[in-house]
């Protein structure tokens, strides 16, 4: 009776302090792992810790580093290199936009020793954290300052927005994120913009303001609805995404709207998300040929 209920109260402990039930992004946030005196202290004893390790439910991650076996299987493998969940691969996690996210981001404190080996699929961040010891992951701020130094340019402004769109992170958290960078990194700021839903909306607001076009951002159009970008006062762009457009019924809705905006006298065009991640050039050429071979009426 007194292993099931040490057994119960340690799975009870594991499940509040490892995945507190407060929202998927908060949960990873704040993950942790616990040391076998924690667990003590808990009045968990070593013989419920050894059960738990048996039955699959609790794992060590490494020496006396233990985490409920439900924990994001991210999350567990930054800890077995010793580190914490860091950049492209934790903002990945949380769903903010990252154009690429291949291995893992790994954040080091400075000075940890004795680390195990580490395959090249893992990307070190070197650096002194105000994260506390047992956290598994980076603080957000931390991992979006390094996300900006890991992408190219655009990315990193496509990244913030998500961030910030998504609600992560205020306007005082992207001057703190700004104060962690280089002073070369400076002018991104002003490149920001929260309107942005989505990574390609990012990179198309990016592209048309390059041509050094008149772009306005979600326009609300009567009798057609709201637009994700209307360009010199005719072209209105939409950016479209498997996600949210694919089904007839999204297509269906789509063409009426375009029907609308016409008899209105706007243009509209669709370019593909895929082509904005993947074929960046050749989608500027091809705007750069629509939008300046028309004169705004």
């Amino acid at each position: 009776m007194r292993d099931a209920a040490v057994q119960t109260r340690t799975v009870a402990l594991l499940l509040e302090v490892m995945q507190r039930d407060n929202g998927f992004a908060t949960h990873i946030l704040s993950a942790t792992f616990l040391s076998a005196r924690g667990l003590a202290e808990r009045g968990v004893s070593r013989h419920g810790v050894d059960r738990l390790l048996q039955e699959g439910r609790l794992i060590r991650v490494r020496r006396d580093r233990y985490v409920n076996s439900a924990m994001c299987a991210e999350l567990q493998q930054a800890a077995r290199y010793g580190g914490r969940l860091d950049c492209v691969s934790l903002l990945s996690l949380l769903g903010a936009f990252v154009r690429t996210s291949t291995g893992i981001h790994v954040q080091f404190d400075l000075g940890a020793s004795r680390l195990p080996a580490r395959p090249r699929t893992v990307t070190p961040h070197w650096r002194v954290s105000r994260q506390p010891r047992a956290s598994m992951s980076a603080p957000l701020i931390e991992a979006l300052a390094q996300a900006v130094k890991c992408q190219m340019p655009r990315d990193a402004v496509a990244t913030l927005d998500s961030a910030w769109h998504l609600g992560f992170i205020s306007e005082i958290d992207i001057a703190e994120i700004f104060a962690l960078l280089p002073r070369r990194y400076r002018h991104l700021r002003r490149l920001l913009d929260r309107r942005s839903e989505s990574g390609p909306e990012t990179l198309m607001r990016l592209l048309l303001r390059g041509l050094g076009r008149d772009v306005q951002i979600q326009v609300d159009i009567p009798g057609v609805g709201r637009v994700d970008f209307v360009v010199d006062g005719w072209l209105i762009v939409e950016c479209d995404s498997k996600a949210h457009h694919a089904g007839w019924d999204a297509q269906r809705r789509d063409r009426r709207r375009d029907i609308a905006a016409a008899s209105l006298g706007y243009t509209t065009i669709r370019p593909l998300a895929e082509d904005l991640l993947y074929a960046y050039d050749a989608t500027a050429t091809a705007l750069r040929t629509v939008v300046l071979k028309r004169r705004a009426p």
